[in-house]
């Protein structure tokens, strides 16, 4: 019960801080903070926004995953951004660029992403293992060359092509599409959130039930200790942040496949991003990460609401900010407040074994 409290109070508290930090936020600027809070709630039963929410929900949930696997290795993969990025246009340039059978099509688009978002996360892993870069100076700067780089690959002299005024990759081919569940004027569900869960499910079978989950968490925990235990850990920093870059190229399949079927600059961006915040909100845990995917969701996408009552949808902003940073203290403050109550346990026990004696 205890450890139970210790995982759920903390992101309570930070959502509770964070609410209260708005709604202070938004008297001091003459706004009522009950009428924003009620619209957005109220935003959720209009027009697609549940179904917005849903897919956004899948997309973060993925962000997230991949930052979870190098959080848990110690590795701060700020590189997602990036690596998803890349991944996009490669995969859309590849999808785009002939039509395989259904289903194989849609198949070689996913594996491709993928390896295009792992080879990305390659070279800041190589980087650390044999010169020790740290890998948060690595990912940042390999953030830059993935914008630039994107930028160059969907040039008319590349691979892109102009469309009206975007300048976009070649349309997908239907057979690499990924068909969804349509609620008609709901919106349509995207295909690809089921196999996000299906990612989360796989990510808590490797990192609890299998040893390369348990060599990953023991090197994270203490390298040196686990270089002892016979667990090489260089090969640990390059294959967790492999498989880092793997999950992230996943991120852009749900609206690639789902609804572009393309890849131009407007692509959605700062998704890699939010996943760093959303890893942190759900302790690298796949169920605590889905609730925060979920609320990160609801805040982008239930914010629209608030010009209707005359509130800046910066405060959305405020309040996703403010849970980033309200989380950590919270952990911290659960984490004494529960070893300040197991001291005066033992010290209780220690006391009537004293007694007794």
């Amino acid at each position: 019960m205890g450890h139970l409290r210790a995982k759920l109070l903390p992101p309570l508290l930070a959502i509770v801080f964070s609410m209260l930090l708005c709604g202070v936020a938004l008297v001091i600027s003459d706004a009522n903070p009950f009428s924003a809070f009620a619209a957005m709630v109220t935003q959720v039963g209009k027009g697609t926004t549940l179904v917005d929410i849903l897919n956004s929900t899948g997309i973060y949930y993925i962000a997230a995953l991949a930052v979870a696997i190098g959080f848990q290795m110690n590795l701060f993969n700020i590189g997602v951004e990036g690596q998803y990025r890349v991944a996009a246009v490669v995969a859309a340039v590849f999808g785009g660029s002939f039509a395989l059978p259904t289903g194989i099509h849609t198949l070689a688009i996913i594996i491709v992403a993928a390896i295009a978002g792992a080879a990305w996360a390659a070279i800041p892993a190589i980087l650390k293992v044999t010169r020790g870069v740290n890998e948060v100076i690595s990912t940042i700067m390999m953030n830059g060359l993935a914008i630039g780089l994107s930028a160059y690959l969907i040039r008319r002299d590349v691979f892109g092509e102009l469309r009206g005024n975007d300048i976009r990759t070649p349309e997908i081919h239907e057979s690499g599409w990924l068909p969804g569940i349509s609620f008609g004027s709901g919106g349509t569900l995207f295909g690809f959130s089921f196999i996000a869960i299906l990612l989360g499910l796989g990510y808590w079978i490797m990192m609890n039930r299998t040893r390369f989950g348990f060599e990953l968490r023991a090197s994270g925990e203490s390298a040196t200790a686990a270089s002892a235990g016979g667990v090489n850990a260089k090969k640990m920093i390059l294959v967790s942040m492999l498989l880092s870059g793997a999950i992230a190229g996943l991120i852009s399949m749900p609206e690639m496949l789902g609804r572009d079927h393309t890849f131009s600059l407007n692509f959605t961006a700062g998704i890699g991003f939010s996943g760093i915040a959303i890893a942190l909100l759900g302790r690298n845990h796949p169920g605590g990460i889905a609730f925060g995917a979920l609320l990160w969701a609801f805040l982008d996408k239930s914010g629209l609401a608030l010009d209707n009552v005359g509130v800046p949808r910066e405060i959305v902003t405020i309040m996703q900010g403010s849970i980033v940073l309200s989380v950590v203290v919270a952990y911290e403050v659960v984490r004494r407040v529960e070893l300040a109550a197991e001291q005066r346990r033992v010290g209780r026990e220690l006391g009537t074994v004293g007694g007794a004696a």
